[in-house]
């Protein structure tokens, strides 16, 4: 009589997936006008703006790590990326493209990084922690100036949101320990998949191929993500904009852009939080990516969950301080 609920509950847990999954298909048959045009915006979003803005940095990423440029920035930046991140300073270039290009190019080269033996695991794992980031392109021009009008709070955000992640890099210097560590460690890729005149046709054809690959895997999150979200708001499961931040960071903080309330600077705070947390669409990207590897899911999650938490608190103190940062009405 009394293994009958944990028997009830050892079968749930297997079906889980094959429960959500049916129900996810037979929602998009009940809700197909819904559906219908919330793909269409998906894929007009990711060939409009997530391939021009991330494709050719894919690219430019892949062939610049076939070269000496990790070394020539390693050498430069070992004074400050050892003592801040301990991390070498080869790991420079991926906090600089992170920064730069936007979600999920972090992940790609620690990911790249590991699988080369171009850091150890320990230091790639910190490097996921804090250098997959919401570009400045997507932070001032489409939520400052497209979203909410203002160049300001485009800016405003982007400041907060690069000092989060600098205090999210020293906080996870601390994540796991390594004995026996030394600067030169581990070398560069060998000369054998580093580009030169005659490899050169080989390495852009792949470095092309791996980049489709990649961008077309965003596409995919893009548009099942549309979907989920529309099915959400036809259905009335989830009502709560911010709670639709969680799930997709676009789609999210455009909704919250749009609200009609005095206390814009709640909007602005939350936004910076959902911008550092990066939402549930990217984390399962970054989870596709580095399933290539060795390297745990976990410092990535922490980590954002703090550089979100961070950006609020920091995007809080700037408007408090600062009136001229006070948007309310």
């Amino acid at each position: 009589m009394h293994q009958k609920p944990l028997f009830f509950v050892i079968k749930l847990k297997r079906n889980f997936f094959a429960i959500i999954f049916l129900l996810f298909a037979i929602c998009l048959l009940l809700f197909s006008k819904n559906n219908l045009v919330a793909v269409k915006n998906g894929l007009t979003l990711w060939a409009t703006s997530v391939v021009p803005s991330l494709f050719p940095f894919f690219v430019a990423t892949e062939l610049l790590m076939r070269t000496n440029i990790v070394n020539f920035l390693g050498r430069i930046c070992e004074r400050f990326m050892e003592p801040i991140f301990h991390i070498h300073g080869r790991g420079a270039f991926g906090f600089i493209m992170g920064l730069i290009s936007g979600y999920p190019m972090g992940a790609k080269i620690a990911c790249e990084f590991r699988n080369h033996q171009i850091c150890s695991k320990v230091e790639c794992e910190r490097l996921l922690s804090f250098t997959n980031n919401s570009g400045p392109l997507f932070i001032v021009g489409t939520v400052g100036i497209s979203m909410f009008g203002n160049t300001t709070i485009g800016l405003l955000l982007l400041i907060t949101h690069v000092l989060a992640s600098i205090s999210v890099g020293f906080l996870f210097r601390f994540w796991k320990s390594e004995k026996n560590r030394t600067s030169d460690t581990l070398a560069y890729a060998t000369p054998k998949n580093m580009v030169t005149f005659s490899n050169l046709g080989e390495i852009l054809s792949e470095s092309i191929a791996n980049s489709t690959q990649t961008i077309f895997m965003i596409g995919g999150f893009v548009v099942i993500f549309s979907s989920v979200l529309s099915i959400l708001k036809a259905s009335g499961i989830v009502t709560n904009v911010y709670l639709l931040g969680f799930l997709e960071i676009t789609n999210g903080i455009s909704s919250i852009s749009h609200l009609h309330t005095k206390n814009i600077s709640l909007s602005i705070i939350f936004t910076a939080f959902l911008l550092g947390f990066g939402g549930i669409s990217v984390l399962l990207q970054v989870w596709s990516i580095i399933s290539k590897s060795d390297l745990s899911i976990k410092p990535y999650l922490y980590g954002k969950l703090l550089h979100g938490i961070l950006a609020a608190i920091y995007t809080w103190i700037a408007i408090s301080c600062f009136p001229f940062l006070n948007f309310n009405l």
